[in-house]
């Protein structure tokens, strides 16, 4: 299969789509398909690394104002559509409803081309964080817009798929998550990186990794790492990766610890030299950084839903609150850092069933997916 990929974020830029992305460009690739990634160009990262696996074409984008991080991708229908009569694709993936990921459709259309798509983030939900609670309705309307005009629409969970439903999407499929077990593993935990911490073996160390924005609930996060200090003074804090609010994080809480940004493979010793992992957002489709955090033997708690519905059995390897009860969370969460045995009873069973989830299996499934979407066999 000749499969074309467009998206607004791939690596080298660290959050959970260009993770997943990343993967599955170089896990289809390595099963001799043909991919082409498409993306907005970006002078403020390294120059992409060339992998056998895919080939990657930069397109015009700008940095996301307030939000450097993330780039947008300008409408780009003239140039693919150059592009495509040339080098004509058997299926066109969009990854990102922005304006390159709209114009790529209606660019596949155009060429009768088949496109399918991809639903990773509940941007309709961010509106309320960022102050355009109004501006809801439109949002979902212009995401419907986007994914409807595809084959099908790929979401992480069953429970996403459903509803989407709801809302009024069609033609949906399930696309989940794999995870890298031995990137995330216990077997790299780091004595130096904790003592780099402070941290001994009396001193439990409490992380949380990801982009540091308002969507991730982080005055509910800071609330329960305070109830936690609270009740076991011996804890550690540390939060990996940056974003719009950390300048005002670092200034609003000494008390922790801010590490940085740092690659995939360097945050997988992060997540094994820790102990605990609170997930407090509630806007994630699936949430990678807590199935990172279970395969690494934390002791997780979370809301009950996406990932943590998946794969938390509570009381066994982790614990959940319901969605709308903090203070339900703040309490799983004191109850890890006080009660030792709990603790590594849940980080002991954490990790165990992962291996089922390999990266291998959910690519497999997709690959079959979008052989059928390309009309070249596969799975109907």
């Amino acid at each position: 299969m000749k499969l074309a990929i467009v998206t607004e974020t791939f690596p080298p830029e660290v959050n959970g789509v260009a993770m997943t992305f990343g993967v599955i460009a170089r896990e289809l690739g390595r099963r001799g398909h043909r991919i082409t990634v498409y993306r907005p160009h970006r002078q403020d990262l390294p120059a992409p690394e060339h992998h056998a696996e895919y080939v990657q074409v930069s397109l015009p984008g700008m940095a996301i104002p307030g939000y450097p991080l993330l780039r947008l991708g300008l409408p780009a229908k003239g140039k693919l559509m150059r592009l495509w009569r040339d080098n004509r694709p058997d299926l066109v993936h969009v990854v990102t409803e922005g304006p390159l990921g709209a114009t790529a459709i209606t660019a596949a259309r155009q060429l009768g081309i088949p496109v399918t798509s991809s639903f990773h983030t509940n941007f309709h939900a961010y509106t309320s964080n960022y102050g355009f609670s109004l501006l809801r309705s439109l949002v979902l309307w212009w995401l419907r817009r986007v994914h409807n005009r595809t084959r099908c629409t790929f979401a992480p969970t069953d429970e996403l798929c459903g509803e989407l439903r709801g809302m009024g999407f069609t033609n949906l499929k399930l696309l989940s998550r794999g995870i890298d077990t031995a990137c995330f593993s216990p077997e790299r935990r780091s004595a130096e990186l904790r003592a780099s911490w402070q941290a001994t073996d009396e001193n439990p160390v409490v992380l949380h990794v990801g982009r540091m924005a308002p969507e991730k609930n982080y005055d509910l996060l800071f609330t329960i790492f305070a109830a936690m200090r609270a009740a076991n003074p011996k804890l550690r804090f540390v939060l990996a990766g940056d974003g719009p609010l950390r300048d005002s994080l670092i200034k609003q809480h000494p008390d922790c610890i801010f590490a940085g940004f740092y690659s995939r493979e360097e945050i997988g010793r992060y997540y094994a030299s820790a102990d605990i992992y609170i997930h407090a957002s509630l806007t994630e489709t699936f949430g990678n950084v807590l199935t990172e955090a279970m395969s690494s033997g934390l002791a997780v708690a979370g809301f009950d839903y996406a990932a943590a519905r998946q794969f938390i059995r509570h009381g066994e390897n982790g614990l959940v609150a319901p969605c709308d009860q903090p203070a339900a969370l703040q309490a799983a969460a004191v109850q890890i850092a006080t009660d030792a045995a709990l603790r590594m009873k849940l980080r002991a069973a954490a990790r165990a069933g992962f291996e089922q989830q390999s990266w291998d299996r959910v690519i497999g499934r997709f690959e079959g997916d979008l052989l059928a979407a390309a009309g070249l066999g596969g799975r109907a």
